[in-house]
C-alpha cells in the first residue's frame, strides 16, 4: 500500500501534475470499513459493522439512501400495491360486506404522494441510523483506486480518498434495457416510471410476466388500465416458482382482469402518435405474428448487476458474463480485503438476501463464522392475494430424483379466510418421503408473505413436517391453513379437508 504523500504524487502525475479538489480523507489507514452503496445490502452492513466497533464509511451516489428498494423498488412499490388494493375493494367488495359508498373516485396524486411520505420516512430513517451509529457519509460515485483505498467521484467534478483497511461492494443492479426501445419514462417505461406515472393508462402492456411486472399490472389493472402481460415462458411468476402455484396464480389474476400473452416473444415496439404498437411472435410457432397496441409500455425484463466502473478491471477483479462479481464463502474477491454482496454477485436479486449477506460478511471481518443456507431465503410477490414460496419446487424435486411426499390445504377450507371472503389460493408443502423434513413451502392465499416466515424458520431448523403440525397455531388464523397443509405431508390427512 502506497503512503499518501506516494499516492498524492501519482495523483498529480495522472492529472498533468495538477490536482483539482482532491484530499486524503485521512492521512493513514483510519477506517475500518468503506461500503460502497446504501441498499439494503449496504446500510445494513454499514450498520452492523459499526455496531461491531468498527469505523465505517458508506459512499453512496444518490441524494438519499436505501438504493433501488427504498426508493424506486420495493417500497414503493409496495405502497401502490396496498392503496390501489383499497381503492379496488372499495369498488368492487365493500358492497357485498354491507359498507356502501357513493361519489367514489381516484386522487392519483394523493396516491402518489402518500407513496412518496413512505419513502421519505425511510430513507430519513437511514439517515438517523448512520448519524446514531457514527457511520460517515460520503455522496459520490466510489470506486476503487487501490486494495485499501476508495475514490469517491463528485458530481462537481472534485475527488476524495478514502484509505481502510476493507472494502465491501454492494453497489446492488439496475433495470435491464430491451434492444429497441428506447425508456423515456413516460409512455415506454421501465419499473421507475411506472410507479410515477400523472395518469391511468387507458390500456398498459407489460413485457415480462415476472415478479415486478405482475406487481406493476395489478396496480394498474386495479385502478382501471387494461392491463396485458407479454411473457416469453410459459408460465408466470419468474425463477423459482412452483408451476402449480404458477397455473393458479394466472387464473386467479386473469379472474381480477389481467391478460397473458404466455410463449410470446417481443420483436420490437414503435410509437405512432400517442399510440405505442408492440408487434410480438409466437415462440414455438414464428409465423403466428401479432401487433399489439397500447398507451404505456412496462418493460420488465429482468435486472442486472450495477458494476460498471467501479475500478474493478484494474485491481483484477474480473466479472462473469452475467456482470456478477465472483466471491467465495465468505464474499471474498480475489483481493482478500475487497467484498462484494447482494445483487452484484450470484444468486436472487432480493433485498433480505442482501441484507443478510451484509450482515455475515461483517462479521466475517469481524473475526466470526459465516453462513447463509440459502435454499432458506423466501420470496414473495406482493399481488392480492401474495405468492410466497421457500427451498425446493416440485420440479425441482423430480430432477433431482427425490422421493417426496406432498400435502396441501385450500383456503377456502380455512376459517379465517372464509370469513374474510379471501379464499382463492392454497398452501402446499413438500416432504423428504422417508424422513418428513420439510424440503419447501409454497403458498398463495392471503398474507402468503407473513405466512412463509413460518415456513423458512423451520427449514433452517430442519423441522419435518409432523414438527410443525403439532406446534399449536391460534384459531381462527390463516396460519392454520399452513398448519393443515403439514398435517397432511406427514400424515396423509387434515382436519378440516378431505
Amino acid at each position: 500500500m502506497q503512503s499518501p504523500a506516494k499516492a498524492s504524487s501519482l495523483l498529480k502525475t495522472i492529472c498533468n501534475g495538477r490536482i483539482v479538489g482532491v484530499r486524503f480523507f485521512s492521512d493513514a489507514i483510519e477506517n475500518d470499513l468503506v461500503v460502497i452503496g446504501s441498499g439494503p445490502g449496504g446500510y445494513v452492513a454499514a450498520i452492523k459493522a459499526a455496531q461491531l466497533g468498527m469505523k465505517t464509511v458508506c459512499v453512496e451516489k444518490n441524494a438519499t439512501f436505501g438504493g433501488t428498494c427504498l426508493n424506486v423498488g420495493c417500497i414503493p412499490s409496495k405502497a401502490l400495491l396496498n392503496n390501489s388494493h383499497y381503492y379496488h375493494m372499495a369498488h368492487t367488495e365493500f358492497k357485498k360486506k354491507g359498507i356502501e359508498i357513493t361519489g367514489l373516485s381516484l386522487n392519483l396524486e394523493k396516491m402518489m404522494s402518500a407513496k412518496d411520505t413512505a419513502v421519505k420516512s425511510l430513507t430519513g430513517g437511514i439517515a438517523h441510523l448512520f448519524k446514531q451509529n457514527k457511520i460517515a457519509h460520503f455522496r459520490g460515485h466510489g470506486k476503487i483506486t487501490g486494495a485499501n483505498q476508495v475514490t469517491v467521484l463528485k458530481e462537481d467534478g472534485s475527488q476524495e480518498i478514502i484509505n481502510t483497511k476493507n472494502i465491501l461492494i454492494a453497489t446492488g443492479s439496475e433495470v435491464t434495457p430491451f434492444a429497441g426501445l428506447e425508456i423515456d419514462e413516460e409512455t415506454i417505461v421501465s419499473s421507475t416510471g411506472a410507479l410515477s406515472l400523472k395518469k391511468v393508462p387507458e390500456k398498459m402492456i407489460i413485457i415480462g410476466g415476472g415478479v415486478i411486472g405482475l406487481e406493476l399490472g395489478s396496480v394498474w389493472s386495479r385502478l382501471g388500465s387494461s392491463v396485458t402481460a407479454i411473457e416469453f415462458l410459459s408460465s408466470i411468476g419468474g425463477a423459482g416458482i412452483d408451476l402449480e402455484i404458477a397455473k393458479n396464480f394466472q387464473r386467479i389474476l386473469q379472474k381480477q382482469g389481467l391478460k397473458f400473452k404466455l410463449g410470446t416473444k417481443v420483436m420490437g415496439g414503435r410509437k405512432e402518435g400517442s399510440t405505442i404498437v408492440v408487434s410480438t411472435e409466437n415462440v414455438k410457432d414464428p409465423t403466428k405474428k401479432e401487433d399489439l397496441e397500447c398507451d404505456v409500455l412496462l418493460v420488465c425484463v429482468g435486472r442486472r448487476p450495477y458494476t460498471a466502473n467501479l475500478g474493478l478491471e484494474d485491481m483484477g477483479i474480473e466479472k462473469d458474463q452475467r456482470g456478477r462479481i465472483p466471491v467465495n464463502s465468505r464474499f471474498q474477491t480475489v483481493i482478500p480485503n475487497i467484498f462484494a454482496i447482494g445483487d452484484c454477485i450470484h444468486g436472487p436479486m432480493l433485498a433480505h438476501k442482501a441484507e443478510d449477506e451484509g450482515i455475515v460478511c461483517v462479521e466475517g471481518i469481524a473475526g466470526g463464522p459465516v453462513h447463509i443456507d440459502y435454499n432458506c431465503v423466501p420470496s414473495v410477490i406482493y399481488t392480492h392475494p401474495e405468492v410466497a414460496w421457500v427451498g425446493k419446487t416440485e420440479e425441482d424435486l423430480k430432477n433431482e430424483g427425490i422421493e417426496y411426499k406432498v400435502g396441501k390445504f385450500p383456503f377456502a377450507a380455512n376459517s379465517r379466510a372464509k370469513t374474510n371472503d379471501e379464499t382463492d389460493g392454497l398452501v402446499k408443502v413438500l416432504s423428504d418421503k422417508n424422513t418428513d423434513r420439510l424440503l419447501g413451502t409454497h403458498i398463495i392465499g392471503p398474507a402468503a408473505g407473513e405466512l412463509i416466515n413460518e415456513a423458512a424458520l423451520a427449514m433452517e431448523y430442519g423441522a419435518s413436517c409432523e414438527d410443525i403440525a403439532r406446534v399449536c397455531h391460534a384459531h381462527p388464523t390463516v396460519s392454520e391453513a399452513l398448519r393443515e397443509a403439514n398435517l397432511m405431508a406427514y400424515s396423509g390427512k387434515a382436519i378440516n379437508f378431505i
